[in-house]
Parts: structure tokens; sequence; C-alpha cells
């Protein structure tokens, strides 16, 4: 079955970042969703970082249960099956995952938004590691936020001093060998709450999109091949114009047995941004859809209440 959306090259974007930006735009108006190539995340560190993940992963209950504080909502360190639950869902993920967050001193006035990332004892160069692919998905999260903003006929520096210092985190998540009979999904239909979404690894294939037609549509990628999605943040800065598609993450009955794990990298804006529509976006077709703005952190926390990350 041939993807919902097109592939995309980076190289475009230094080739002609007019033409990059158009396609990823209109992507993103169709779908929601799109493939980037030649992307600049270091394919040695990903399976690197990959492999440390399934390491940890496999240690065993009581180890990493230590790096779980509820009270945290997920926002770093490790997070247990059965934790995360779709909007309006009733039954949570069947999935566990670990999260790292932007580096940040203790006195950063961001940093009673932020807490500090945790260290993993029990495995060599984890943090190291981590840290280095944290860099490179930020980076790259950046580029691709210019071209968002030109297609939005915007300063291509529109976001820079929006998310220089933003609430990312990277996200490992393994999603273990499930039953028919199994309660949840490996990830229930959900839509992400940031301003973009950078996904690699996914080693098996369950990604699926909801279409415009209430169908779910299969999301099979090349392995090397980055998968870029919008948010609900940016779709409310756009007033729709970009939309934040529903997805999930099924188990296919020929691979129900086999662990997937993919790293998710969360492009947040900084915390004390004011959400407020573009009026640029806003027209007679498509009249404003959110009358008040609203804090980027405040958004957030709603967010994680309704997923019953936090309480």
């Amino acid at each position: 079955m041939s993807l919902p959306f097109s592939v995309l090259s980076l190289n475009l974007w230094e080739k002609d970042p007019e033409d990059f930006s158009f396609q990823l735009g209109k992507n993103f108006q169709n779908t929601g969703f799109c493939g980037i190539s030649d992307h600049t995340l270091n394919k040695d560190l990903v399976d690197e970082v990959l492999e440390i993940f399934k390491e940890f992963f496999s240690l065993p209950k009581n180890k990493k249960m230590a790096y779980f504080e509820p009270n945290l909502g997920g926002a770093r360190g490790y997070t247990p099956i059965k934790i995360e639950t779709p909007k309006d869902g009733y039954e949570a993920d069947v999935k566990e995952f670990w999260q790292t967050g932007r580096n940040i001193s203790i006195d950063d006035p961001y940093a009673k938004w932020m807490p500090q990332n945790k260290s993993v004892n029990e495995i060599s160069e984890f943090n190291k590691k981590i840290d280095e692919l944290f860099n490179e998905f930020d980076s790259l999260g950046q580029s691709l936020l210019q071209s968002i903003a030109l297609f939005l006929d915007l300063e291509e520096s529109y976001f820079e001093t929006i998310a220089n210092k933003g609430n990312s985190v990277m996200r490992s998540i393994h999603y273990p060998p499930v039953r028919i009979d199994d309660k949840g999904e490996r990830s229930g239909a959900h839509e992400d709450i940031n301003l973009i979404t950078l996904l690699i690894g996914g080693n098996q294939p369950g990604l699926e999109i909801k279409s415009k037609d209430n169908e779910w549509i299969s999301v099979d990628t090349a392995p090397e091949v980055l998968v870029c999605n919008i948010g609900d943040m940016l779709q409310r800065l756009t007033n729709h114009k970009l939309v934040s598609t529903t997805h999930r993450v099924n188990a296919p009955i020929e691979s129900m047995d086999i662990s997937r794990y993919s790293i998710p990298f969360f492009v947040h804006p900084n915390p004390d941004w004011l959400i407020e529509t573009l009026d640029s976006c806003c027209t007679k077709d498509n009249p404003k859809k959110y009358m008040e703005p609203i804090l980027a952190e405040d958004y957030l926390q709603e967010r994680l209440k309704e997923i019953k990350l936090i309480s």
C-alpha cells in the first residue's frame, strides 16, 4: 500500500527552501504527516540509542520502577505499562517508555516547569548517548519549524524565540508482545499535544493514521525515513490550516509476539509562550476557532490530565 503522504528529501531544503516548504506544508494540510529522508540524525547514533533502550527495558521490573516518579506525569524517567490512556479512552496503552528533556540548570527560569533528567547507572554511556540524540533531534526540529514558518508566510525565524528553550521531550517507547485477548492497544487513537513530532525507529509495523474518510491507513516507511506530524499546539496556532491527525499504534497479527521500539521527539514551545491563533490563518471560510489564547504550559497540563499522566 502506498503512503498517504510524500517523503521529502531534506536536501531540497538546502537547494530550494521555498519548494521544500511548499511541499511540506501541503502534506501537513492534507494529512498532518510527512516523511523526511536524508535528514541530519546520525544513523549509528540512532542505532546505539535503540540498543541502549532495549537493554534498559529488559531490566527487572524493580530496577526500572526505581526511575518512575508518578508525580512527574511521565515528564522524565520511566513510565510503566498501562499508565498513559488516550483522551476519551477507557483502556490504558500497552507500552512502557522513558522520557528525556532539555538539560537546564536548576537556577534557570524554566526549571520550575522542566524537571532535571534522570541518570541510569546500570547502563554505560546511557545519558551521554541519549543527550547526543536529543540535541540532534532538537536541531532538526528547529530547521523544520523554519520551513513551516515560510509556508505560513511568516519570518523564517518566527519560531526561534518560541521554541529555543522549548519543553521538548525525547520518548523512547517499548511496545511489548501482546495477545489477541489483551485489553487496550499498543497506543490508542490520539493526537499529539505539541508543535511537531519527529519519529524514528518503528522496527515493526503498526503505525496507522486516520484519513478524512475515517479509515485507518497503515504507515510503513523505510527504516531511514523520519516521520513528522503536526501536533495540537500548531493546529491551534494555525486555526487548523495545518491539521493534527488522529493516529495509533496497532499490533498486526503477524507481529503481535514481537516487541516494537520507536523514538518520537515531541517539539514543544517555551512554557511561557502564549498560543494565540494567527490572524493570517483566519478567513471567511475558516473563521477563528479559538477566541482565548492560552499559555503553552497551561495547555500541556490540561492535556496531561486528559491522558491520565497527571491527576
